[in-house]
């Protein structure tokens, strides 16, 4: 794995890029050639499946920002992943009086709702730390979870049917293979977002807050501006990824919403490797994947998800994919050239003659 990471960095930009493009040309024709080696058990729709993947992973992104960059524990990420999917429910659905709006338009609409719940939850709470912030922010997700019970304008168990069909009355894509591709596009678009972040002034914030807060603010950072940006993000991206599970299942009610998927969310995180993409994707993958996969492991998932997560702390506690994070956005360009100036010096002091006395 260390050599294949450090494979990875020496090559350019382009040449990263000519391995992606591929890559993500793979990733867009899996609904499609449906591989025997990763098909789903009888019964599982496969194009589902794949979809079911990418939302996940795309909630995982989200969720990464708030714990694996900045080092926020975010219990109740659940609660902005059901407020994108009720803002997309109440202007879509046919069974909500504000029924006006095509389905795309909700989706910036339930990112920038969730990114006010984000200011509001924050600005009060992001001053608290570890355990105490875990359990304001589980809290916040079950105050959803009731909202939607308790609040007659969100029909509690009925729920809003018909989500995200359009003036006729139709979905607006036909298939889960439509869905796939969409939210994969998506991911796209919320990687490259989220990398430039990582690489600018607010990435290394968040590296530097993650490591020692208190040694962070101590050095200048702004450490609770920076976590308001982390939190506030992380929900845009949780009811961008909320609104599309809405939109694709076309039903939603407060029963989605529950604990368990909060902590399912946080196990693809911590699974995968917190504060590393590619692996809050790859948890994303087997949290979402292996019960569709093995028909036999549904019922019993959380136990096993539950034991496979504490093996991991054990055995490998930074995930399957763990973080190599730098603070300098150029390190490891300056450490290249610092080694070869380096050896350039060694090279000129070796070739230089020895003194041999006082010239005249």
């Amino acid at each position: 794995m260390t050599n294949l990471r450090e494979w990875w960095s020496n090559l350019s930009r382009p040449a990263q890029w000519a391995v992606l493009i591929p890559v993500a040309l793979l990733i867009y024709a899996l609904p499609v050639l449906n591989p025997p080696l990763i098909t789903t058990a009888p019964g599982t729709d496969f194009p589902t499946a794949m979809f079911d993947v990418a939302r996940f992973a795309l909630v995982a992104i989200g969720l990464n920002v708030v714990v694996g960059q900045a080092g926020l524990l975010d219990l109740g990420y659940v609660g902005f992943f059901a407020v994108g999917a009720y803002v997309t429910a109440l202007f879509t659905s046919p069974n909500s009086s504000l029924h006006r709006l095509p389905f795309l338009w909700t989706l910036p609409l339930a990112m920038a709702v969730t990114m006010i719940f984000g200011i509001i939850l924050g600005t009060p709470t992001l001053r608290l730390r570890g355990d105490y912030l875990a359990i304001v922010t589980l809290g916040f997700g079950e105050i959803i979870r009731l909202l939607a019970d308790n609040v007659t304008p969100l029909r509690g168990q009925s729920g809003f049917e018909r989500v995200g069909t359009n003036a006729a009355g139709q979905p607006f894509f036909e298939n889960a293979t439509q869905w796939y591709w969409f939210t994969v596009t998506v991911i796209i678009a919320v990687l490259l977002l989220v990398g430039n972040l990582e690489r600018s002034r607010v990435g290394r914030a968040w590296v530097a807050i993650r490591e020692d807060e208190d040694v962070a603010e101590i050095m200048g950072v702004a450490t609770y501006k920076f976590k308001i940006w982390a939190f506030v993000i992380g929900a845009a991206i949780g009811g961008l990824s909320g609104g599309i599970y809405a939109g694709t299942y076309a039903f939603v009610n407060n029963q989605s919403f529950d604990v368990v998927t909060s902590m399912l969310f946080l196990a693809a995180v911590v699974l995968g490797g917190a504060g590393n993409k590619a692996g809050v994707m790859l948890g994303a993958a087997v949290v979402s994947y292996l019960p569709a996969r093995f028909s036999q492991i549904a019922e019993w998932k959380y136990l096993i998800f539950g034991v496979a997560l504490i093996i991991l702390m054990i055995f490998r506690p930074q995930g399957l994919l763990g973080a190599r994070q730098h603070l300098l956005a150029k390190g490891r360009m300056a450490y290249r050239r610092l080694l070869g100036r380096g050896d350039q010096v060694s090279g000129e002091s070796a070739l230089a003659p020895e003194p041999t006395g006082v010239q005249e």
